[in-house]
């Protein structure tokens, strides 16, 4: 049996104002995405992506995407990324931009990268926040997405430092 090897991008999308995010949806982000192929690589690139070519996840809160598509042909995917200028949907044309954060290999390695971009997108947060209570807020969304494995990392580093030691 061969296996079908795919690529996953993790993708933000830029847009000026935040609440045309909700009207955003998985079918008008991949017709955008099969243009901006087709304008930058022809015939050839729209045929070599819309083969198992989908919207596998849209978090249209925070603009988050990932798009899966084959291996041999994630370049051309990539590349053609930079031309989305606009994505249209529900009668509306919506001004924006794709960002690719993260190319991985599955969805999970990509979940997991998108678990330390937003760590690190809070951690950059808490200094501009003017009250405290805002920081409280920060503080605790770090901490519910990553208290428990940080708490694991910490063991297992501190455990593998004491061998070290007990070793020399």
């Amino acid at each position: 049996m061969v296996r079908l090897k795919s690529r996953y991008l993790l993708c933000e999308v830029n847009v000026s104002d935040r609440s045309q995010l909700l009207l955003l949806d998985d079918r008008a982000i991949m017709v955008a995405v099969k243009a901006a192929v087709a304008r930058t690589h022809g015939d050839y690139g729209a045929a070599m992506c819309s083969i198992r070519f989908c919207v596998k996840y849209l978090n249209a809160h925070t603009g988050i995407v990932f798009l899966r598509f084959p291996k041999r042909c994630y370049k051309l995917l990539w590349s053609a990324l930079p031309f989305i200028t606009s994505i249209e949907t529900r009668g509306q044309k919506i001004p924006c931009f794709l960002n690719c954060l993260h190319v991985g290999g599955t969805i999970r390695t990509c979940q997991k990268f998108l678990i330390r971009y937003n760590t690190q997108q809070l951690h950059r947060m808490l200094p501009k926040c003017k009250s405290e209570e805002e920081k409280q807020q920060v503080r605790k969304a770090i901490l519910s997405c990553s208290l428990t494995e940080s708490k694991e990392a910490f063991e297992e580093d501190s455990e593998s430092e004491g061998e070290e030691e007990e070793e020399e």
